[in-house]
């Protein structure tokens, strides 16, 4: 009987557990048809940004360019070819890391996107400026608050707190500490004489020499969070190299919270509510970013068609073969071409490798390689050839001055005056018992660069030139850079309205880590760059601009290729599209869902 009724309860029990576990289950999917429903109305809820501004008065960088009329919310996707190699702009200055680094900070001062030769205020409430250039007494603005964050190491919760003058010395400290792996930007603050801390929300920059960039180079400086590279309250110059969690983060005080970083997938950012932009009708419309790792160009496109990403740069070939979809005829997608002087693609030659010790050799090189038919083959006619690194409209550029042409039989009589020539016959040139034979590093999966390093493989072997290549990853690219462990690489650089290449071209930047890893080394150059930088009076500058161009054209310490238009498809459903003299500026994009409430 006892064992009947045990059967019985057990029996209950069960019965119990089912239907306990049964309403659990339909709670959850009624909790999670819920939360579905209050995201997808969230979704259809619009507001216009204008009611979330709280106007203040002055003024804030590049606020008259914002809509308010802008639809809030949305998330805007971009594609990235491959995950950056971190996150810290003081130890990492590759574009997509800059990119995604930019959204999150806020300088003290940022260039008019119509207008980049004046400066509007940011982080910095407003500056001055001594008569002697020398000089720059920065006042904040109260109220701006670092972003929240979860220590990586400690798993402790840190709540947001004020942005001070401190913060921004200890940036400034941090690159001139010789310990920090800061080689490249230390350069811009060799003239730096001190940073002078006035109180919380004053600080005064002062310069040892008269220096042009001096203005650009103290306003666009960003602060880094003295609370989050100092957690014990000391600074390590080599933890902060290699602190591999703190390098995958952000965090700022700009328009953009740093949310995620997952490995080879994508990088989210959330909208900052706490951005000091609202107060001035400036804050970024789209509520998220995402880059997304697509490591295949076709993938990219193919990703942009089905509408799981929102915008991508296409090759010329996509450009001109494969927008003639459905989706690009029916305005689904739209596209954008515009020129983009502000960045050259080139060959770089590691000047420590015998064969491209010499200018002839160099000059030959270019002169060997079809640029045009490069150009006009696989770029199809989308861009235009460069002739060196100062922006072609620039008033520093000389205008009389013309890229190499295309001249085969005048490389090989500069070749064969350098010392070169073929005296055993097997079709390769050889120079001092050496073969003139060299590495290419070609970035992995890119498909372009290879068909076009493929013809210019071909067009060095008709003049006896062996060019192999090797394919690499783009982290593995960046740290044969770094190391100058290369012989020839093809890159990019993008340039600025007030040049300084001081950063590529100095003697002083060709050690280990710096920006001139092609070892480039010239004295007048040198000379010609230092006193650039000193240079106030605008005719004298255009002038010794002027005769900077004609060396480096003569020297050739690149193969400089192209300037090549932006070619920009979107979806047709963003909007405030603009292409400012800075280029495209994303912060002010919305996302148009044509209904309003």
């Amino acid at each position: 009987m006892r064992t009947a009724v045990n059967t019985v309860i057990v029996l209950l029990l069960i019965v119990s557990a089912a239907l306990l576990l049964l309403l659990i289950s339909s709670f959850d999917r009624a909790r999670a048809a819920s939360m579905k429903l209050e995201q997808r109305l969230a979704e259809l809820s619009i507001r216009r940004m204008g009611q979330l501004y709280h106007k203040a008065e002055g003024d804030f960088a590049n606020m008259n360019y914002f809509s308010p009329q802008a639809t809030d919310g949305g998330t805007l996707v971009q594609a990235i070819a491959s995950e950056p190699p971190g996150l810290n702009p003081l130890l990492c200055n590759e574009a997509t890391a800059s990119n995604i680094f930019n959204l999150c900070s806020m300088p003290l001062a940022e260039r008019d996107w119509e207008d980049p030769e004046k400066f509007r205020p940011a982080l910095a409430e407003s500056f001055t400026v001594s008569p002697d250039h020398k000089t720059y007494r920065i006042k904040l603005r109260k109220g701006v608050l670092w972003h929240p964050f979860t220590d990586p190491e400690t798993g402790i919760s840190q709540p947001s707190r004020e942005v001070t003058a401190h913060d921004l010395k200890f940036t400034i400290d941090i690159i001139r500490n010789p310990q920090t792996n800061c080689e490249v930007l230390r350069g811009y603050w060799k003239d730096l004489q001190s940073v002078e801390v006035v109180n919380d929300y004053e600080l005064l920059v002062i310069w040892s020499k008269e220096y042009f960039g001096s203005l650009a180079q103290t306003l666009s400086l960003f602060p880094m969070p003295r609370h989050f590279y100092m957690p014990d309250g000391k600074f390590d110059p080599a933890r902060f190299n290699d602190d591999h969690k703190r390098n995958r983060m952000i965090v700022g005080c700009g328009p953009y919270i740093f949310h995620s970083w997952e490995s080879s997938k994508r990088i989210r950012l959330e909208r900052n509510p706490d951005y000091i932009g609202f107060a001035y009708g400036a804050a970024p419309p789209v509520k998220t970013r995402i880059f997304e790792v697509i490591a295949l160009p076709n993938t990219r496109l193919q990703s942009l068609l089905a509408g799981k990403i929102s915008m991508l740069a296409l090759s010329a070939e996509q450009w001109v073969k494969r927008t003639d979809t459905p989706e690009f005829t029916s305005g689904k997608i739209a596209k954008l071409r515009y020129p983009d002087y502000f960045s050259y693609s080139y060959i770089g030659y590691n000047h420590r490798v015998a064969c491209f010790r010499d200018a002839a050799t160099r000059r030959a090189m270019t002169m060997l390689i079809n640029r045009q038919e490069i150009l006009d083959k696989l770029l199809y006619g989308c861009g235009t050839i460069s002739k060196g690194p100062i922006i072609p409209t620039s008033v520093y550029s000389d205008a009389e001055l013309k890229p190499w042409p295309y001249d085969p039989e005048q490389a090989k009589i500069l070749l064969k005056q350098a010392g070169w020539q073929d005296s055993n016959g097997d079709g390769i040139l050889e120079r001092d018992g050496q073969k003139f034979s060299f590495t290419m590093l070609m970035i992995s999966g890119s498909t372009t660069q290879q068909r076009m390093l493929l013809m210019i493989q071909n067009d060095l072997a008709a003049a006896g030139i062996e060019m192999k290549l090797q394919t690499v990853e783009w982290s593995v690219l960046l740290q044969r850079l770094k190391s100058q462990e290369f012989e020839a690489c093809n890159l990019g650089w993008v340039t600025g309205f007030d040049p300084d290449l001081y950063q590529l071209f100095h003697s002083s930047q060709s050690g280990i880590g710096g920006d001139n890893f092609i070892a480039f080394k010239n004295p007048e150059v040198d000379r010609l760059i230092e006193a650039l930088r000193r240079e106030f009076d605008m005719d004298k500058r255009i002038a010794m601009f002027h005769r900077l161009e004609k060396i480096i054209h003569e020297e050739q310490p690149y193969t400089f290729l192209f300037c090549s238009d932006a070619l920009l498809a979107y979806q047709s459903d963003i909007a405030n599209i603009r292409v400012f003299a800075t280029g495209i500026e994303s912060l002010s994009f919305y996302i148009n869902t044509g209904v309003d409430k």
